[in-house]
């Protein structure tokens, strides 16, 4: 490589750095914006649960079925429904919460292919992010407790967040319920057995944060349960 080619990289190098820096600063606002729309298209929702899954589920597979199950039960307890907005169990759940005639919530996020929200969401409760992490506040800020059913990586993501922000104590403790025994049981036998019993990285108290039940009339019924030993409030205050 000649002397001009390394001063050429390096310049290019330097120009992409400063370019960078200017755009990280920038982005700062566009964060605190995508906050304060959130916080104020949710700040008087009232008491929600959040419903997970996979975005791949079909409205013919047995799941799909569950979740709108689920969520018309929830709307019966007095709960309202948040989702990830997409299709779906997504779709699914705000699907039982509009049957239901509760609030149907969405945190939808923009993806390459484009995800766009499903039709049963109330207008009035639809925010759309850019940004993983603040839809992620979101849900933890404003759900009352998740239920969680078979889903892939972001599923896993949403509820192992949860787990440790729990554990840690930096939110309050909610219900976290995941649905179907056959789909979770591997793992969190693996838990048990390797995270607790032989590693020691959790502890006993970290093993009840969460419930693995079978149908929606378990889950929601660990949920209205827990609210009525505890009053609803804000899992944090910021």
């Amino acid at each position: 490589m000649t002397e001009e080619e390394k001063k050429a990289i390096e310049s290019m190098t330097i120009k992409t750095w400063t370019e960078r820096k200017s755009n990280d600063a920038w982005s700062i606002f566009k964060i605190i914006g995508e906050f304060v729309n959130g916080f104020e298209k949710f700040a008087e929702i009232g008491p929600c649960v959040s419903i997970f899954g996979s975005a791949r589920t079909k409205p013919d597979n047995p799941y799909y079925k569950m979740a709108t199950e689920t969520a018309y039960l929830l709307t019966q307890k007095g709960f309202g429904v948040m989702t990830g907005g997409g299709p779906g169990i997504m779709e699914a759940a705000n699907k039982g919460a509009a049957s239901g005639g509760g609030k149907s919530a969405g945190c939808n996020i923009k993806l390459e292919f484009e995800q766009a929200p499903n039709k049963y969401i109330d207008e009035d409760k639809l925010v759309t992010f850019d940004y993983f992490f603040v839809r992620k506040v979101m849900f933890m800020k404003y759900s009352q407790g998740f239920i969680v059913f078979p889903g892939g990586f972001g599923t896993f993501d949403e509820l192992f967040e949860a787990i440790t922000l729990i554990q840690t104590h930096k939110i309050g403790r909610f219900p976290i319920v995941l649905m179907d025994k056959s789909y979770w049981s591997g793992l969190f036998k693996w838990v048990d057995e390797v995270m607790f019993e032989k590693e020691k990285n959790i502890s006993s108290e970290d093993r009840n944060i969460y419930h693995i039940v079978d149908t929606p009339e378990e889950a929601v019924k660990i949920i209205d349960n827990f609210y009525k030993e505890y009053k609803h409030k804000p899992n944090f205050e910021i």
